[in-house]
């Protein structure tokens, strides 16, 4: 069955509320919004660019349908023109599938790695049904450069991990001054990696931090390098992995970021026009 995966998914790759609520800054064709959805435990992203693009970063688990389904509709999402599943995990690509049924799509994004799951089958089948092609997630495949916008892959560097997460497509979104580095499930070995490649190059305003707040991840020399000023989290309240971990938050509050979660504040919206940004939350 593995062998049949990976031959189907290299088929399919490329060659190649109001609290909380600080200045808000008003609507406007000039601003990029970062909505982290409340999907419970696991990750869900919507990037709205200034143009009228959209990008879904993730699709929680397979009961999260009828949540970001009904999200995305209301954010005013009539096409998805990027797509990036992370990694094969159930908490991120969960209901990739049912979203590719719904909404056009242009291109999308994973990672080459295979993993023997009905999750992992459903969403190849619908990408493959759906007349999409898969482009390999790796640093260095840039998603989007528009004017003062990058969207970037920066991991993963390898190509053998012992851990799927470590395989996490990390991505780093710029408009003009403003950046966010979304850290997927990436563990320390991801994150030494993207640091021997170049830590200037990580700095980044908002992390979407990596792995729910596991000790596995956000490794010291890491958040040093990123130094946000906000820290988002992404989980669901009194988890079965006991996540965010202690060490991590400790770590975290080391830096002076602000700390979001989704099983506190909900739904984190953040707003910036390249300059300033502010966020808003929302259950």
């Amino acid at each position: 069955m593995k062998k049949l995966l990976a031959f189907i998914f290299a088929a399919a790759l490329l060659a190649g509320c109001a609290g909380d609520r600080p200045e808000i800054l008003p609507e406007g064709e000039g601003n990029l919004k970062v909505h982290f959805l409340d999907v419970g435990q696991g990750d869900c992203i919507l990037v709205q660019f200034p143009d009228g693009r959209n990008m879904l970063v993730d699709a929680g688990k397979n009961d999260s349908a009828g949540v970001i389904v009904g999200y995305l509709k209301k954010a005013g999402v009539k096409k998805l023109d990027f797509v990036v599943g992370t990694h094969p995990h159930e908490d991120h690509i969960g209901s990739l599938d049912v979203v590719l049924k719904t909404f056009p799509a242009g291109e999308v994004f994973m990672p080459r790695v295979t993993t023997n799951t009905r999750t992992f089958r459903d969403v190849l089948e619908t990408v493959k049904d759906r007349g999409l092609t898969i482009t390999t997630a790796r640093a260095g495949v840039s998603i989007l450069k528009s004017g003062s916008i990058s969207v970037d892959i920066v991991a993963p560097r390898g190509t053998q991990y012992e851990s799927l997460n470590n395989y996490s497509a990390v991505i780093k979104i710029t408009y003009g001054r403003v950046s966010f580095l979304l850290a997927g499930d990436a563990e320390e070995q991801s994150e030494a990696e993207m640091l021997a490649a170049g830590a200037a190059g990580l700095k980044a305003d908002v992390l979407k931090v990596g792995h729910h707040g596991s000790r596995t991840s956000t490794s010291t020399p890491f958040l040093k390098a990123v130094a946000p000023r906000y820290a988002v989290i992404s989980l669901a309240a009194d988890n079965e992995y006991q996540y965010p971990h202690g060490v991590t938050l400790d770590k975290l509050k080391k830096t002076g970021a602000r700390i979001l979660r989704t099983d506190e504040k909900g739904t984190i919206v953040f707003t910036t026009d390249g300059e300033k940004i502010t966020f808003a939350t929302a259950r």
